[in-house]
């Protein structure tokens, strides 16, 4: 039993951190999309996931300011900011796999705050895109872009 343990807790741990990791960040079964509370306000979670992107060397995009847009068309609207990223090596391989898988790489992730003030940060379920496109010759690729992305936004689950 004892010569078990270690094997027994590393199981326990694998298992700790995959039921954490997915009370955090699930996909709504019906529209595919992913989303991660933030424990801190809006600018800091954007810095924290921009340094980590560029601390992954990942390729950052865009940072698109949805909310300034809406004031600047005299639209009142929550804060809402897009950030679009990718690893083009990992990306371009689903759109090889279906040319309209382009319409969702690169990545894209959104950090809106909501009635209550608290920060979320949004993306589509990889998973979802796969089903989406009829992607099935790239379930590795799609494992490894989640990982990433879990990866990513974890950095804004905690102060």
């Amino acid at each position: 039993m004892i010569r078990h343990l270690p094997s027994l807790l590393a199981s326990l741990a694998f298992c700790a951190l995959f039921a954490l990791t997915a009370s955090h960040a699930r996909a709504d079964s019906d529209d595919g999309i992913v989303r991660v509370k933030s424990a801190v306000p809006m600018q800091e979670a954007i810095v924290r996931i921009k340094e980590d992107i560029a601390a992954k060397g990942i390729k950052f995009f865009s940072e698109i300011d949805q909310s300034k847009l809406a004031a600047d068309a005299g639209i009142k609207l929550r804060p809402s900011t897009l950030l679009v990223f990718g690893n083009p090596p990992l990306g371009t391989q689903f759109i090889t796999s279906n040319p309209n898988a382009g319409l969702d790489w690169p990545v894209r992730l959104l950090l809106t705050q909501d009635d209550n003030g608290d920060v979320w940060a949004v993306w589509t379920d990889f998973e979802w895109i796969a089903k989406r496109h009829n992607i099935r010759d790239r379930v590795a690729q799609f494992k490894m872009a989640t990982s990433v992305v879990h990866s990513i936004t974890s950095t804004i689950v905690s102060k």
